[in-house]
């Protein structure tokens, strides 16, 4: 179907939109931080996008798309980067108002502590492999400007909250890449990521998602206390 990848950023963004408007959460007042944070975010992925499609490290099946197309990425992909944040930060937020979690700068150094290992590990182990290399050098940069740089105060909700996002990422990433069309909406080049797949996802893509957000939640946090700061409220 020609707007499958449309539709499953449409579907993606239609019911987190919908509900922060409800009552309990006024997600939607914290606009004016979350925007700015999802532009900033998108234009290096979107950069480093281009690249490797360029370098053919990954494609899109043109039986999936609409055939338009800006430089040389789908629109549909260029929206993947506006509407996988909203949604995730959106869950980020009904969590931190419907659960409250205690976070401190220690409590999340043990955590970090394995990302920063693992990704050093394995971007000595796949050098070779484009995607991986970016993806992990990506996550030891964002954590370390988190927890040692910046010293923020919420990378255990981070933590946790993306823990919850898995399930709806593997449904979404498994439709990308082939778990129930014949074909896959995103081809990868396999000399260019690890090799292991989670049904047909790469092991890599849970990680990328991890340096989205992660970068979207820097952006956010500083522009919500810059408004803080002029006095306009973008906390509930």
């Amino acid at each position: 179907m020609k707007f499958t990848y449309l539709l499953i950023d449409f579907f993606t963004l239609i019911f987190p939109l919908l509900f922060s408007f409800h009552p309990k959460l006024n997600f939607f007042k914290t606009w004016n931080a979350l925007f700015p944070s999802i532009f900033f975010s998108a234009i290096p992925f979107v950069a480093f996008d281009i690249y490797f499609t360029h370098l053919k490290v990954w494609g899109f099946n043109p039986q999936y798309i609409s055939g338009y197309f800006i430089a040389n990425l789908p629109v549909e992909e260029i929206a993947f980067f506006f509407c996988i944040p909203y949604a995730c930060l959106f869950t980020y937020h009904c969590l931190k108002q419907l659960l409250p979690i205690r976070s401190t700068i220690e409590n999340s150094q043990v955590v970090s502590a394995f990302f920063l290992a693992g990704s050093l590990l394995i971007t000595f182990l796949f050098r070779q492999e484009l995607y991986t290399v970016f993806t992990f050098i990506s996550l030891l940069f964002l954590l370390i400007v988190a927890q040692y740089i910046c010293r923020v105060n919420w990378l255990r909700r981070f933590y946790l909250t993306y823990l919850l996002l898995l399930l709806p990422f593997f449904i979404v990433n498994g439709l990308l890449t082939g778990t129930g069309p014949d074909q896959p909406v995103v081809w990868y080049n396999n000399l260019q990521i690890a090799g292991p797949r989670l049904l047909t996802i790469p092991v890599e893509d849970i990680f990328y998602g991890m340096d989205l957000i992660l970068l979207n939640l820097l952006f956010y946090h500083y522009f919500q206390e810059i408004y803080v700061r002029l006095g306009q409220n973008t906390r509930p």
